[in-house]
């Protein structure tokens, strides 16, 4: 007796095939490489960032549909950058900003309401650009850190406004449902940013991560990216906090 045998096709198709993906710090490390990410299932990614050069080879890199060269801390010309956008927008992720460290005792007033509130305010001012453009189930993706759970005397005010993101970021969901509004909360992270920052201490702080976080290697922005798309594609998930850093906020 003969079996007849099917044969089923193994092709995947692109998950965020027809969507738009914005990249607010979209030409280098975790921004860059989420537009690279996002590409490969299908979407049409904007970068934006501050040195037009930078974005254009990034843009040539991924096939970006368009860029914009701006500071995304500057209220108008983020809404600016949004009006000039065709409707609808599926997905952002903002990188644009960092935390702040030093001793509490030589930081003056402003230098502390940035610190606690900045990151917040960029991105309350994105969600309010996207507000009714973002389709049902797209996401605002916000970027935040683990490192600064722990009270130190070198994190200085990064303690607090790292505490203050993830209740912000559940609230926002809410408020711009039903678009999605999630924090990624990453450890160090091997991006040109990164190596800018500690110079000739980067290989050594790279072999320090290689024989201390439990995944036994340091987590790039390639890590961070599949996060990112996970995030993007899973329409379940809002007003959450993921953690990414390889367990390092563990040791």
């Amino acid at each position: 007796m003969g079996t007849a045998t099917t044969g089923a096709s193994t092709t995947r198709e692109p998950e965020l095939a027809g969507q738009t993906v914005v990249l607010i710090g979209g030409s280098a490390g975790i921004g860059l490489e989420t537009a690279r990410r996002a590409r490969a299932e299908g979407a049409d990614v904007v970068l934006t960032g501050r040195n037009p050069e930078r974005l254009r080879q990034a843009a040539l890199e991924v096939g970006a549909r368009s860029t914009a060269a701006f500071d995304a801390t500057d209220p108008a010309a983020l809404k600016q950058f949004f009006d000039g956008l065709p409707d609808p927008i599926d997905h952002v992720l903002v990188t644009a900003g960092g935390p702040s460290y030093g001793p509490l005792l030589e930081m003056d007033s402003d230098q502390v309401r940035d610190a606690l509130s900045g990151h917040a305010v960029l991105g309350l001012e994105v969600a309010r650009n996207v507000h009714g453009r973002m389709r049902p189930g797209g996401t605002l993706l916000l970027m935040g850190g683990t490192g600064g759970r722990r009270v130190s005397r070198g994190l200085g005010i990064a303690s607090a406004a790292t505490d203050a993101i993830p209740p912000f970021v559940a609230a926002l969901a809410l408020e711009l449902a039903p678009a999605r509004v999630n924090l990624i909360a990453a450890g160090f992270v091997d991006t040109p940013l990164s190596a800018s920052l500690l110079g000739d201490q980067l290989e050594a702080r790279r072999n320090e991560l290689r024989t201390t976080l439990p995944i036994g290697r340091v987590v790039g922005p390639e890590d961070v990216a599949a996060l990112a798309v996970h995030i993007m594609i899973n329409t379940a998930l809002t007003g959450a906090t993921f953690d990414i850093d390889g367990g390092q906020q563990f040791i």
